[in-house]
């Protein structure tokens, strides 16, 4: 008899905060159940195991992260808007280090629910960039660009990579304003390397 109160949303927001504060190594059902207060095969009458465990907090991590990003984004355009968004991109990876792991360690085979969910990234981005005239298969390039740097970033950031004393937003910012400076000069063109 599953226990009252306790359902997949619990389950995985549960395992969520585990994977933040502990990191993804610690997320079990027996460390799921312990914080829960149950029995691990108590777990079992609303997921199938661990791997749905791990592709739910796939898609939770997708969604929290589009939600953020979409939040910061809303009524901007251009620069203003990838700021916007780059900023909302690091303070998730900052605020959920864990859970941003299953949001790039998506679960194999493919997974068209959790598909949907990153092009809502994508196309926040697309539209963001709507203001440098890019192709279509250009912008999906600079999409490419800024979510590269953007996770570049932020796993050097969690790994402790930026040791020395120069502020890492300054050097965020520079980086960004290189990147979006040569969208600018390119008239929808980015040039093929020789």
């Amino acid at each position: 008899m599953p226990r009252v109160g306790l359902d997949l949303k619990q389950i995985i927001e549960t395992a969520a905060q585990i994977a933040d504060e502990q990191g993804i190594e610690y997320v079990t059902l027996a460390t799921i159940a312990r914080k829960l207060h149950v029995r691990p095969p108590s777990l079992f009458n609303h997921v199938k195991g661990l791997p749905h465990i791990k592709r739910e907090l796939s898609l939770y991590g997708v969604m929290k992260l589009h939600e953020k990003m979409d939040a910061a984004a809303r009524g901007k355009v251009g620069e203003e808007a990838i700021f916007a968004l780059a900023d909302a991109y690091l303070t998730f990876t900052r605020e959920h280090p864990g859970l941003y792991e299953y949001t790039i360690a998506l679960p194999q085979p493919k997974d068209e629910e959790i598909e949907q969910e990153g092009n809502k990234i994508i196309n926040l981005i697309i539209e963001a960039l709507t203001v440098y005239q890019l192709t279509e298969e250009n912008a999906i390039h600079a999409v490419r660009g800024l979510r590269s740097i953007l996770h570049g970033f932020s796993s050097l950031e969690q790994k402790g990579g930026f040791g020395m004393s120069l502020k890492k937003e300054e050097s965020l910012t520079l980086l960004l304003k290189a990147f979006l400076s040569g969208l600018n000069g390119t008239g929808g063109q980015v040039p093929r390397p020789n």
